[in-house]
């Protein structure tokens, strides 16, 4: 094998791991897109933030303002857009961080991990005891 045909080789096998790493890379889940809540009352819009992720409320029923806010300055405000997750810190299998409940105006360390393409658990803790999980499901 002539030195141009050896190198000639390096770099399609080269070429050919480079891609190789990019579909796995590509099939690994990523929790970013639409989900909706257990309940089906709202749907959230999952991105990407720092090293983790953020959520923000797509759409909500009823009237969708933020009435039991802490701030009075705020519970006339639409709900639609609100960042009710920041999972920005990863541990083990998903994402530690903070989780907004418009329901009654707190704030609850939570987290986010991944099950599956089209399900992700989210749960908020008091006290890192007393804890309630929800299962969202992937709007397509």
């Amino acid at each position: 094998m002539t030195t141009t045909n050896r190198t000639a080789c390096a770099w399609a096998g080269a070429v050919f791991l480079g891609l190789a790493g990019s579909a796995a890379a590509q099939t690994t889940p990523d929790a970013s897109g639409l989900w909706l809540t257990e309940t089906g009352g709202s749907r959230v819009r999952i991105a990407r933030c720092g090293a983790g992720y953020c959520g923000t409320l797509a759409s909500v029923s009823g009237p969708g303002l933020d009435t039991q806010n802490p701030d009075a300055a705020l519970r006339g405000r639409s709900l639609v857009g609100v960042r009710i997750m920041t999972a920005d810190r990863a541990k083990g299998d998903g994402f530690e961080g903070a989780l907004y409940n418009p329901k009654d105006g707190k704030t609850y360390a939570g987290s986010l991990t991944l099950k599956g393409a089209d399900v992700v658990e989210v749960s908020g803790c008091v006290m890192s005891v007393f804890c309630k999980t929800q299962t969202w499901k992937r709007v397509n």
